[in-house]
């Protein structure tokens, strides 16, 4: 994601015009429209400051890798090499899954906050997803919390353990 991404999407996400951006901002309407398209990069103290009167800030986050894992029947199973961590009005929305995720209930809402729910999203995107659907839907101290509880085939269970086991290791 570039800076004219990042800017744009932190203006759209706190709801300001491009005009009372710039003036949080303490900068003109044509620089803040020139960075927002791209024309223009901002410095990164620039572009923090923008940010930041966005109401936002940056942070370092790990990088997630995934491995791919073989499974029954050859399939891949794609495992991260940390668990992914969704901020919290993501980790508890409510969802409803695409057709190739959830193809036996299309169109289910399923409403995060509550365990049972979450733990029948967790399954799913376990078995069907892909490395963005596990970026997308779980979140990795929800996960762990949830673990025991899952039913899962055995040979994702077996490709997730040792992530699992690493992390419930250090929550202890």
């Amino acid at each position: 994601m570039g800076s004219a991404d990042l800017l744009e999407r932190a203006r759209r996400l706190a709801g300001l015009t491009r005009t009372e951006l710039a003036r949080r901002a303490g900068t003109s309407r044509p620089t803040i429209s020139a960075y927002l398209s791209g024309t223009k990069g901002p410095t990164l103290t620039t572009a923090l400051r923008i940010i930041r009167a966005a109401g936002f800030d940056l942070d370092l986050v790990p990088l997630i890798e995934f491995s791919q894992v073989e499974g029954r029947a050859g399939r891949l199973l794609p495992v991260p090499t940390r668990l992914p961590r969704l901020p919290v009005g993501e980790a508890l929305a409510q969802v409803r899954l695409p057709p190739y995720l959830n193809w036996s209930a299309p169109g289910l809402t399923y409403d995060l906050s509550d365990r049972q729910q979450r733990a029948r999203v967790y399954e799913i995107v376990l078995r069907e997803g892909t490395a963005d659907d596990i970026l997308t839907y779980i979140d990795g101290a929800l996960l762990v919390d949830l673990w025991t509880d899952l039913i899962l085939p055995a040979d994702i269970r077996r490709a997730w353990a040792p992530l699992i086991e690493q992390n419930h290791s250090l929550a202890a």
